[in-house]
Order: structure tokens, then sequence, then C-alpha cells
């Protein structure tokens, strides 16, 4: 029998803090807080000459390393799970109580019972009830779902003449196209897609957003259990591995969170490229230079994940020289992954070369990459063809990024264009 793990509950080390907190590592660099978020690069550039794997804050008082180069990002991938653990069972800090009980960090890394945070056959057996079920998608249908979501959008704001790309558009339509797809009904759809937000951006109430999220989701097995359909989240029920409802729940929550803001980052990203960069803006209207162009730019340059994955040594080891601590979590950066020097490719080597890691690699890679860009592209190509005179409604330089601790993505992007009133 295939061993399932119980979630985390009250008890669990996440719920307390030690009186004696997590040592910090020799001069760890924080990949938390303003200066952090405002360049990024510039903190992934003094990481990677510390070494291919460095030490990190990844919040206040929660240590750990990071690999600042491609190479060690595979390392670290390929070898998962035989080397390395996905399971948060493993952290050390976390087991004996040791990070402070309100940290934004643990509801990123804690343990779930979905395939995301699970080893060996435990892992495979969850991930095949997911890449079963996605392969359900009808994409045609899908494509046709993400217009019409895109079309009803773009109809609140394109009377006005002015916007906001991410808070109109880009950070509401992939959730909308998830519940949909997952037949989510609408008093559900609000609680999850302000809770997302919420655990993402690894915001103070983090830990309230997380229990929000998941009784939300624990509602909608309930419902689906007793209201199946055509849907990806009656499929996952009817499986046949059988899920429990914490399962159930936990693969939802894992659904939704990896493909709603990762892809709202990849479109808001995408859409800054395309309206205010010179080697983009202008080509894409008359279809020189197409849509997928700049998300495989978007997905090297400024990928939407920029670093998790967290992974734990199964014992002692070495990594060109540096050691690695069984229980210390490891991000993989997939920022700094891209932005690998010794990778030595320019931005035109780089359109149609999907040997970037946005999408992760090994075992744990992103099951639906496809249904990604999929998602991405048509809401992309849609709102470009409504509003085809996007322009930048202030300074680039003033613009700001969302806390940039896990992902990469603009916490505004407004915008002016000419009033259109119907879709084409």
């Amino acid at each position: 029998m295939t061993a399932r793990h119980a979630a985390p509950s009250a008890g669990c080390p996440h719920a307390g803090v030690s009186p004696s907190p997590a040592a910090a590592p020799a001069q760890p660099i924080p990949i938390h807080g303003p200066q952090y978020n405002a360049d990024p690069r510039a903190t992934y550039q003094a990481l990677r000459a510390a070494g291919p794997i460095a030490p990190v804050e990844i919040a206040p008082h929660v240590y750990g390393q990071m690999t600042t180069t491609y190479r060690a990002a595979l390392h670290l991938l390929r070898n998962t799970p035989d080397l390395f653990a996905k399971d948060p069972r493993h952290w050390r800090d976390l087991q004996q109580r040791r990070l402070p009980k309100d940290s934004p960090a643990i509801p990123m890394m804690m343990p779930r019972d979905n395939a995301l945070w699970m080893d060996g056959a435990s892992h495979a057996r969850l991930r095949r009830t997911i890449t079963d079920s996605v392969d359900l998608v009808d994409t045609h249908a899908l494509t046709a779902t993400i217009t019409r979501i895109a079309d009803h959008l773009i109809d609140t704001f394109a009377a006005r003449g002015q916007a906001d790309l991410v808070t109109d558009f880009a950070g509401a339509l992939p959730t909308l196209v998830l519940v949909d797809l997952l037949g989510c009904p609408p008093q559900l759809t609000q609680r999850i897609v302000v809770n997302l937000d919420k655990l993402f951006d690894a915001a103070e109430d983090a830990a309230a957003a997380n229990a929000e999220l998941s009784a939300t989701c624990l509602q909608l097995t309930h419902l689906k259990r007793g209201q199946p359909s055509a849907d990806l989240a009656s499929w996952l029920i009817g499986h046949p591995e059988e899920l429990t409802d914490e399962e159930m729940s936990q693969q939802y929550m894992l659904l939704i969170g990896a493909g709603s803001l990762p892809c709202t980052n990849l479109i808001a990203n995408a859409l800054l490229l395309l309206i205010d960069d010179d080697r983009f803006g202008g080509n894409v209207y008359d279809g020189v230079q197409p849509v997928s162009e700049a998300l495989d730019h978007v997905l090297w340059e400024d990928p939407p994940v920029a670093n998790y994955c967290p992974l734990y040594p199964r014992r002692p080891e070495t990594y060109e020289g540096i050691a690695l601590e069984p229980g210390v979590p490891i991000l993989v950066s997939f920022a700094a992954a891209n932005a690998d020097p010794a990778l030595a490719a320019s931005a035109e080597q780089r359109i149609g070369n999907r040997a970037h890691l946005a999408f992760s690699a090994g075992v744990h890679g992103c099951p639906a990459p496809d249904l990604a860009r999929i998602i991405a592209e048509t809401a992309v190509e849609r709102i470009l063809d409504r509003l085809p005179d996007l322009v930048l409604a202030v300074p680039r330089q003033t613009l700001q990024r969302r806390p940039a601790t896990f992902l990469s993505g603009w916490a505004s992007l407004p915008v002016t264009f000419t009033t259109s009133r119907n879709p084409l």
C-alpha cells in the first residue's frame, strides 16, 4: 500500500517556535525585503560570487542555501529524490520548532499532501492523478474559455482608456481560467483569488490565508464528490488512485497555486516587454515577431517563479567544495540559473530555446507547461488584438515589483489606450 501523509495539524512543528531560534549561517544574503525586491539580479550576482550554492536568509530568521548557477540547479533537480528530498518533513528547523511561528516562508514550504511535496512512490501516485486528468483537457475548448474570460475582463475597462494590466487583467485571468477548468462555483472562486494573493506574496497573514484556502478547496472536494461533472476536479476525484478528501483538497491547491500567480507574472512580464521594449514593441502587431517569442524571452530573462523547489540533502554532501547539510533547505533559483553567464547565449539564441528552467526539471518539473503557455499566449494575444495601442502610463523605472522571494512579477502595470467597446 502506498504511504499517505496526513496534513500538518495544529501540533505540527510549523505551528510553534522554540526558545532557541535557528542559527544563521555565515554571511547569509537576504532574498527578501526592499533592497532585494528592488533589484533581485544584483543579489543573484552577489550570491554567485559566493559560489554555485550560497547561504541565504529566505525570510527573517529563516535560513538555507540557494543555487546560483544553471549547473548547480540541474544537479539538484536531476538527483531528486536519490540525493535530495522534496518532502519538507526533512526540514530540520521546522521539525525542531526553531522558526518564527508567523513566518511567511512556512506556508510556502510546509508539508502538504500533494505531488509537489512528496518523494518516491507517494509522489508518483499523486503526480499521476494530475497528468492523467490534465490529459483530458480539450485545448481547443480551453482556448475558447480563455478568450471568453479575457473579453469579459477587458470589457470592464475598455471604455475607460486606462487600466492596470495586473489588477484588471493578468492578476485575475489565470485563476478564473483554472477555477473554470475545475468546475468551481462562483461562491468559492472569490475566496480562492483573495487568499492566493496573500499566500504567494508571503504576506504577514499568509498563515491565515493558507488555512482559508485549504478550507475552500476542501469545500470544493465535498461539492464535487456529490455533484461530479466533466471538469478537472471531477476527473481527479474519479481517478483510479482514489485520493482522500484531504489529498484532493491539497491537489486542488497545488493546481490553482502553481497555475495562477506564476501565469499572472508570465502574462504581465510579457505585456510589459511587448509595450515598452524596442526589441518587441510594434513587431508583435504585424505578426513579424509572435507573442510566443516574447514568452520565450520572459521565461529566460524574468521567469515567473524566481526561487523555489526547496530540496533537502538526505546525507552530508559536498558540491564543488561547498558543504550541504541534511535538513537545511536549498532553494533552486530558476532566475539565477537562467541568467548564469556560463550559458553565454544571446537573447536571439534563446528565442524558441526551451532549455530554460522556468518550468523546473526532473521528476518535479511542471506537469502542464503546455497549458501554461496556452493560457498566457491566448491572454496576451487577445488583449493586444482588442487594445493594440497600449502605452505604459508611468515611467518604467517607477514600476514596483511584488515581494519577490519566490515569484517575480510586477505589482501594477498602469497603461493608457484608445477606448474600445466591442470585441473584434
